[in-house]
């Protein structure tokens, strides 16, 4: 499917034409038009979350070998059109190419490929016999017991924008290594790339209705996605605003969510921390994705002893990247990803400055770029611990910093917050930062790193999240545990 063509939706093993005809994708660098989504019905929701359902049962029956295969071939498939697919990516998401490369086609391909051996990882545990003396419930005996894994059913994934390939991925190839089906509904800003990840999946011989992917620019589509009664999972990276309108209808279903929510991570840089792992680290919030993402380390929370010092080193670091154009290979600072995105980032910086916040770099649009939705890297000081920048995700390339006084503060602080996704610890004594881990409130912590363990469970706790994924912790995601008993 060439990119450049009206788009169709995949239903049913079927390319089919939307019954709302398309809307434009608009690359976030050059505000020019990349290509046409699909704009599906409501009713056209509805038929597909219908063909996964009528997939289902014949997919979760297929021997665990046959999913495999089909898993790596569609990685293979992704690794043969790589180039392709990054430069789509990186036009309708405004990743930097590096990025489109390294963190979104890459990793939307590795993830297959994981899945692909995770579809042959054992599903029954076995549990410990039980000595039953002679009742009610019948003659003595000692009984057996099996944990088997089995699949949920119908899955809605409903993904993110900043990660067109590997959020999808990481979602579609647990769900069908568990011998689930999938309704993917992509976020309406960049959706042309999990179509591509759907003609992956077709061509590697995905069998009809186990894979079907709508869109729409509105709400409509993600809406029928959730509220189908034929969905009985939902899977959603998103904000934690639309992850608490969808756990209400999941609700009133009883279905089954994953939900991945917003954050807004603690740096905890204490007194004895190497400033420049910290300042290497927090800046990836200005570096990485335009800070578009709910891992960033985006309220550093800094001894008072340390604070000019890294407030200094941070500004430093902030006004040597480059911001431009995310084609051109020098770039480390593209676009947002949309002009009302950049606007409520604006609108933040300023809601900052009236709360008192001390502007020290960045704060406005770059003068060099006359086109394209771009913030400059922005970091906040004088902050305290009620402003609203503080508390609340912003979801751009700007930093707040809090300074506090000793280890108890600081973990009270980075606990304040609604969110508990992942923090991060700056300390050269190795020993003290885990034990800080252990008291944060967190579902991951960093220490002197923002690296991640791509076998490690990922999710929140509070407001950030429901659940946990990445590594084999996605197929028990994506999965319901069934107990049988006999006697021995």
């Amino acid at each position: 499917m060439n990119h450049d063509d009206p788009g169709k939706l995949f239903v049913g093993g079927e390319w089919v034409e939307p019954d709302h005809g398309h809307y434009e994708v608009i690359d976030p660098a050059t505000e020019e038009v990349v290509g046409l989504a699909p704009e599906a019905s409501r009713a056209q929701v509805y038929e597909a979350a219908a063909a996964a359902s009528d997939a289902f049962g014949p997919w979760s029956r297929t021997r665990p070998e046959e999913r495999a295969a089909i898993l790596d071939r569609a990685a293979d498939l992704i690794q043969r059109d790589f180039r392709a697919h990054a430069d789509l990516a990186r036009a309708e998401s405004g990743a930097t190419a590096s990025t489109a490369r390294g963190m979104q086609v890459a990793v939307g391909a590795a993830r297959f490929r994981r899945y692909a051996r995770g579809a042959l990882e054992p599903v029954e545990e076995a549990i410990a016999p039980q000595i039953n003396e002679a009742g009610p419930m019948g003659r003595a005996g000692v009984f057996g017991a099996l944990a088997v894994r089995q699949p949920v059913g119908v899955v809605t994934c409903i993904t993110s924008y900043n990660n067109p390939w590997a959020n999808p991925a990481g979602k579609v190839a647990p769900a069908l290594a568990m011998g689930n089906t999938v309704l993917v509904k992509p976020a309406p800003q960049d959706p042309l790339s999990v179509y591509r990840m759907a003609a992956a999946l077709a061509e590697a011989g995905i069998p009809p209705g186990v894979v079907n992917v709508v869109t729409g620019s509105g709400a409509e589509a993600g809406e029928a996605a959730v509220d189908s009664p034929d969905v009985d999972m939902v899977s959603f990276t998103g904000s934690t605003a639309v992850g608490q309108r969808i756990a209400e209808v999941c609700g009133r279903g009883m279905k089954r969510q994953l939900m991945e929510l917003g954050g807004k991570g603690a740096a905890l840089v204490l007194e004895d921390a190497d400033l420049s792992s910290a300042v290497a680290g927090i800046g990836t919030t200005f570096s990485f994705y335009s800070g578009q993402i709910c891992t960033a380390p985006t309220r550093v929370l800094v001894h008072r002893s340390r604070h000019d010092e890294l407030v200094a080193a941070l500004a430093a670091y902030a006004n040597a990247l480059t911001v431009g154009d995310p084609a051109d290979r020098t770039t480390i600072v593209g676009p947002v990803i949309s002009a009302a995105h950049r606007d409520r980032v604006e609108a933040y910086v300023e809601l900052g400055r009236k709360e008192g916040a001390r502007v020290v770099t960045g704060g406005a649009r770059p003068a060099h770029l006359d086109r394209g939705f771009y913030v400059a890297p922005t970091l906040l000081a004088d902050c305290t611990p009620d402003l609203r920048v503080v508390r609340e995700e912003i979801f751009g390339p700007v930093v707040v910093v809090v300074p506090f006084e000793d280890e108890d503060e600081g973990v009270a602080l980075a606990n304040d917050s609604d969110y508990g996704l992942i923090d991060y610890v700056w300390s050269g004594d190795v020993a003290r930062a885990f034990r800080i881990a252990r008291r944060l409130r967190a579902g991951g912590v960093g220490v002197n790193t923002v690296g991640r363990n791509m076998e490690a469970p990922f999710g929140g706790f509070k407001k950030s999240g429901v659940g946990r994924d990445v590594g084999s912790y996605a197929l028990h995601a994506y999965s319901e545990t069934q107990a049988i008993v006999w006697p021995g």
